[in-house]
């Protein structure tokens, strides 16, 4: 091999795009395309045909790109149209928009009729993008509805069918696991609500933990103790704060234990309190391998939302669970860090830790 092949090879091999290739990454499919020097085509990352040797190997940021440099679209993974990752998030938005316009829950068969695919399939596959099954979806959506009418209304009852409800029956019976607390207790700003939290110190500074009856409800670091107090004040303004006992110090080691060692994780229980958008970003958030790393434009893809990348940035801000929704693994498409809205520094650190720094 004569120098000059040699000296592109290890560009390429060196370059983190080469490797998403080899894995045939379907993530990053949309992120980039490759062209093959020798066969005169371009790829997206994901295409199944035999691996090119790297010296013959160029990366281009648009298919556009690929095309003005002289390539042709590859037959095989047709580069230049929408990606089956898309075509799938595509399909999942629109029945994402189906059932938000729904004043009652659509069934799993009308889903299905809409997609034009099997009940079966279109289960697996709403599951898959989103993180959530269709009805967990729903339920979410319309959680979010009943908390804004909650908020608007006079009274519970007109919230009731602001939201939707044919009656208040069906409401209760739901009111408790949509909201975390009674809807009285909501619209007085969690007044009935009891949260224990502990404020300690880590290796990353301070961090305080608070748990309401379903689970761990907040992960929050910083410098100032006080401050994040404050935080957990503003987030539950007229819920009783209750300093913690003995027996919750060993919910706090877990959670600090998860601090210092992210890649060894834990299961907690948790209290996960935001939008159907949120909980479907924070879900796919969850599915991000420790020690691995994630953009906000494939999140927002996995999440069926490609054009949402600030939507996805925004709900990775409103996280208040510190890496137990491993919000730290998102970066720039450049693979630089920003966003965290705990300091760029504890993101590195969490990152190194993982072994992704």
């Amino acid at each position: 091999m004569a120098g000059s092949s040699i000296a592109r090879a290890a560009a390429i091999e060196g370059d983190p795009r080469w490797a998403r290739v080899r894995a045939r990454d379907a993530t990053a499919d949309g992120a980039f395309f490759y062209s093959v020097r020798t066969t005169g085509v371009y790829c997206r990352p994901s295409c199944a045909a035999r691996p090119a040797r790297p010296e013959n190997v160029a990366f281009h940021p648009t298919a556009a790109a690929a095309e003005q440099a002289g390539f042709r679209p590859c037959r095989r993974c047709k580069p230049d149209q929408a990606s089956l990752l898309e075509r799938r998030s595509a399909l999942v938005a629109g029945l994402c928009r189906l059932i938000e316009g729904r004043e009652t829950i659509p069934s799993l068969d009308e889903l299905a009729a809409h997609a034009g695919l099997s009940a079966f399939h279109t289960h697996r596959l709403f599951k898959a993008v989103t993180g959530l099954t269709p009805r967990a979806y729903a339920a979410a959506h319309r959680a979010k509805r009943v908390k804004a009418e909650l908020e608007r209304s006079g009274s519970v009852t007109e919230a009731i069918y602001g939201a939707g409800y044919s009656g208040s029956g069906r409401f209760y019976a739901e009111s408790d696991r949509m909201l975390g607390m009674t809807p009285s207790a909501f619209r007085a700003g969690g007044a009935d609500l009891e949260i224990r939290f502990a404020i300690g110190q880590c290796s990353l500074g301070a961090i305080l933990v608070a748990a309401s009856p379903r689970g761990v409800c907040a992960i929050l670091l910083g410098d100032d103790p006080q401050e994040l107090a404050h935080d957990l004040e503003r987030r539950f303004p007229r819920a009783r704060l209750i300093g913690a006992d003995a027996g919750f110090e060993a919910l706090v080691a877990r959670v600090v234990g998860l601090v210092e060692r992210p890649r060894l994780g834990t299961e907690l229980p948790l209290d996960v309190r935001g939008t159907a958008f949120q909980q479907r970003v924070w879900e796919a958030l969850r599915r991000i391998p420790a020690g691995t790393k994630a953009t906000y434009a494939e999140i927002a893809r996995a999440v069926g939302a490609p054009k949402a990348v600030r939507a996805v940035a925004a709900a990775c801000a409103a996280n208040a669970l510190a890496v137990a929704i491993p919000c730290h693994r998102v970066v720039r498409n450049d693979g630089n860090l920003a966003g965290y809205r705990w300091g760029i520094e504890r993101k590195r650190a969490l990152l190194d830790r993982e072994g992704a720094g």
